[in-house]
């Protein structure tokens, strides 16, 4: 496991080939660059520090700020194109663990809810069964803890807040993610418990099935 120092984190390195690298980002940190100097640090800019040669958009998806977990990074155009062919045709495995404000009744399910960005109110994002797309999750509670629910979620589309909105709507299960800013109580940045604990995929160069993992620290 490697390490990179910097003022606000570690990036801790899972896994690096001559191809991509696997990185278990923080809470708090962005994956790719946001608006203005002062959000230029990211996983993306590091990678690309640590790693000459990197494509100038290595990143093939991404995590929300706050969610911490599990994030692939593209160390080449090649293998770049051919990771984000595999999450465009959801042929990626992926499974997050969450810490939920409360308790939910049923034990598993699947979530199917439409919504949409809400254009006066961004990033937000709002139900809406006639304008918006549809992301499916499989859920499984895991424990109830002083009042607190952990659950696992299995997402089978990657929309934009996905699994915080299934949780926090009364179409969804009714309980938002602890530490949640925008969908629950969440007063600042890093308090969100959201983990990628698991990814999976093929190696974008030899096709071998390759597995991660990430222990939450919540």
């Amino acid at each position: 496991m490697r390490e990179i120092v910097s003022e606000e984190a570690l990036l801790e390195i899972v896994h690096e080939d001559e191809e991509f690298v696997v990185v278990n980002k923080v809470s708090g940190m962005l994956s790719v660059p946001g608006r203005g100097p002062e959000k230029r640090d990211c996983v993306a800019e590091r990678v690309r520090e640590m790693y000459p040669g990197c494509p100038e958009q290595p990143s093939v998806h991404r995590l929300d700020m706050d969610t911490s977990g599990l994030l692939v990074v593209a160390r080449n155009t090649e293998a770049h194109r051919a990771l984000s062919i595999q999450f465009q045709k959801r042929e990626t495995r992926k499974r997050y663990f969450a810490l939920l404000d409360g308790e939910v009744d049923t034990d598993s399910g699947t979530i199917e809810l439409p919504f949409r960005l809400d254009i006066d109110n961004r990033p937000y994002q709002i139900y809406d069964p006639v304008h918006g797309k549809v992301g499916i999750t499989h859920w499984e509670k895991v424990s109830v803890e002083a009042g607190l629910t952990r659950v696992a979620f299995i997402p089978i589309t990657g929309r934009t807040h996905q699994l915080r909105v299934h949780s926090a709507h009364e179409r969804g299960l009714g309980v938002p993610i602890v530490g949640d800013p925008l969908y629950g109580r969440g007063t600042g940045p890093a308090q969100m418990k959201l983990h990628a604990a698991e990814l999976g995929f093929q190696h974008p160069r030899t096709g071998d099935e390759l597995n991660f993992s990430s222990t939450p620290l919540f």
